[in-house]
């Protein structure tokens, strides 16, 4: 029973991006600027074009993509849909799953989707250059490819275990034409900094993205991109979303439920979010259930508190309302390097709070363990990070096959998994191990915060 693919016409890539602000069950916190104690996006305006601060914040619910993008996405969208029907055979289940592919992409990954806006609106503003951190390498690989297309140079700062554990990571993103860093680097204060109180740091998306910001704050023809977290980046990655809906109508299905990972929360966002608005505006066909899936040894929503924090480790970025596990986080060197980060996108953890968004999380051997049924039938080697959606959907399927219910489940896959051939090395020969980050060490994190800012409680009456 060979897969079955899904396609659209160039004419179908998504004319506009659908911003959830307007939808949400209540306003999203502010950011709060930690000199004053006050709502305040200190830095920002500073390192982002005011296109990209306007579409942050913007009440409309629908924002047009401008024709310079879309002719870039044309070179790989609209990406494909498929039903797993091999995998549906394997587990017996009754359930139908499918999965938006968006390993088609020239980086590999759903990243170049808000990569090459980003570039875009920063080249239409007269910058030069941006600055960017990446975990895995395919946020870097993204934007390396979005500055690219756009003329525009770009400096990576790379989480040093992946830097080591991904080298062709790195040279895809210098392929594209990208100066790459391992961090914590000595390009940066910030950097120097923590290598001469550890040199053996094994670096951290918070320490990458102080370097980056810190790289865009001290030179005048610099801005910094980023890849997660931030409402544009999710508002770009609606296009997922945008095209799986229409595609799902050719074949007159509807999904149940739908599973992504999170990181920072991008993926997951652009594909949920179009469903969301069905939901709210009673356009959906079904109640359907949106179930964020995280790794258990970056537990950031499953254990993480609520509250504000920084984005990055030298708190360079204003406070921001997240689950968080605390901005000084330093993360174990698991493969899905792209779901070490510390904290949650904002609009994922107000969902989460007001229970619109259901979460799981999952070690890295039973999510390698659903990798490989996964490439055993349907053929494709998928990333470690969307290996966690696909467990989730397995377990989903299974219990279809309990109940006897005909469930349309549907995922992201958001990346191929090329360039991580060391972490099947390592499952595959039984070196990986499960790991869970302790609850102690978040209530540690969690106290050091609240030294830091003995008002902390104070500016929670927001969240």
């Amino acid at each position: 029973m060979a897969a079955k693919k899904i396609l659209l016409s160039d004419e179908d890539v998504p004319k506009r991006w659908y911003s959830i602000l307007p939808d949400l069950p209540r306003p999203l916190p502010p950011f709060i600027d930690p000199e004053t104690k006050a709502p305040g996006v200190g830095i920002v305006p500073k390192i982002y074009p005011k296109a990209i601060i306007a579409q942050e914040v913007s009440k409309d619910r629908w924002i047009d993509i401008p024709e310079e993008v879309r002719e870039v996405y044309r070179l790989w969208r609209p990406t494909p849909l498929f039903r797993a029907t091999r995998l549906e055979k394997a587990l017996k289940t009754p359930a139908k799953i499918y999965y938006k592919y968006e390993g088609v992409s020239p980086p590999g990954s759903h990243k170049p989707n808000t990569a090459v806006a980003q570039a875009y609106y920063n080249m239409k503003e007269g910058i030069e250059r941006l600055a960017t951190e990446t975990g895995a390498g395919q946020w870097g690989s993204a934007l390396a490819f979005g500055c690219m297309m756009f003329g525009l140079r770009c400096t990576v700062y790379m989480v040093k275990v992946s830097y080591q554990q991904k080298p062709y990571r790195r040279v895809m993103m210098e392929a594209f034409g990208a100066n790459v860093y391992a961090s914590p680097s000595n390009q940066t204060e910030s950097g120097r900094r923590i290598l001469k109180e550890d040199p053996d740091n094994p670096g951290s998306l918070g320490i990458a993205i102080s370097e980056a910001v810190e790289d865009a704050l001290t030179h005048e023809d610099t801005n910094y991109g980023i890849g997660s977290v931030f409402n544009h980046v999710l508002l770009h990655q609606t296009v997922v979303g945008l095209e799986a809906k229409k595609q799902l109508e050719t074949v007159d299905d509807y999904p149940d439920v739908i599973y992504g990972c999170i990181g920072g929360g991008s993926s997951f966002s652009g594909l949920f979010w179009p469903f969301y608005y069905d939901k709210v505006s009673g356009k959906a066909e079904k109640d359907t259930r949106f179930v964020a899936v995280e790794a258990t040894a970056c537990p950031s929503v499953t254990r993480g508190e609520y509250t504000y924090d920084h984005g990055d480790t030298a708190r360079l970025t204003p406070l921001v309302p997240m689950h968080t596990l605390g901005h000084d986080f330093i993360p174990p060197p698991i493969h899905a390097g792209g779901l070490r980060y510390h904290g949650i996108a904002p609009t994922i953890s107000l969902l989460v709070s007001e229970k619109k968004v259901e979460t799981k999380a999952y070690n890295q051997v039973e999510v390698f363990d659903a990798a490989k049924l996964f490439i055993r039938t349907e053929g494709i080697v998928p990333a470690p990070e969307p290996a966690h959606a696909i467990k989730g959907a397995i377990d989903e399927a299974l219990k279809c096959k309990e109940t006897g219910e005909e469930k349309v489940i549907l995922f992201l896959l958001c990346g191929h998994g090329h360039f991580d051939m060391q972490a099947y090395d390592d499952y595959l020969s039984g070196k990986l191990r499960p790991y869970e980050y302790p609850k102690e060490k978040v209530e540690e994190a969690m106290q050091r915060l609240r030294s830091l800012y003995p008002w902390l409680n104070e500016i929670k009456r927001y969240l």
